[in-house]
């Protein structure tokens, strides 16, 4: 179990990589020019293509996740609040992932109406989650 256990933290991490860091081409995508077509078209195939190996990182570490909840026994995490916590942060950071395809689609649709500045502060919704779900496994408060 300890090599499932170090094998999702890997994905994890990984996955994480991507959410920080597609974001920051939206950055980039919200401040090109209108008539910088191959600069937006070079951004997107790169947003694309992360997020869709950000998805196969994200698919990994959560049946990994699964496994380990599954082989150490659900039942050993009944009175582990630090655990439906970080459960709950778990699917935020899913609901995150999505949202960045959404956010995705509205850039190839040129249907984007958010500034640079939203994408900036939005960047840092990962970090926070991250930081969060860090604490809850590692101090387990409660």
């Amino acid at each position: 179990m300890l090599w499932v256990k170090a094998f999702h933290i890997v994905f994890v991490a990984a996955w994480f990589a991507g959410l920080f860091y597609l974001p920051r081409i939206f950055v980039n995508l919200a401040m090109v020019p209108a008539d910088s077509h191959a600069e937006r078209e070079r951004l997107l195939l790169m947003a694309h293509k992360l997020h869709r190996f950000s998805s196969i990182l994200m698919g990994v570490a959560l049946v990994l996740g699964v496994w380990l909840l599954v082989g150490w026994g659900a039942s050993r995490f009944s009175g582990s609040y630090w655990l439906h916590a970080k459960m709950l942060l778990v699917v935020a950071v899913i609901g995150y992932h999505h949202m960045n395809r959404r956010l995705l689609r509205c850039f190839e649709t040129l249907s984007n109406k958010r500034s640079h500045r939203w994408f900036r502060v939005y960047n840092e919704t990962a970090v926070l989650l991250f930081a969060a779900i860090v604490v809850l496994v590692t101090v387990k408060p409660f």
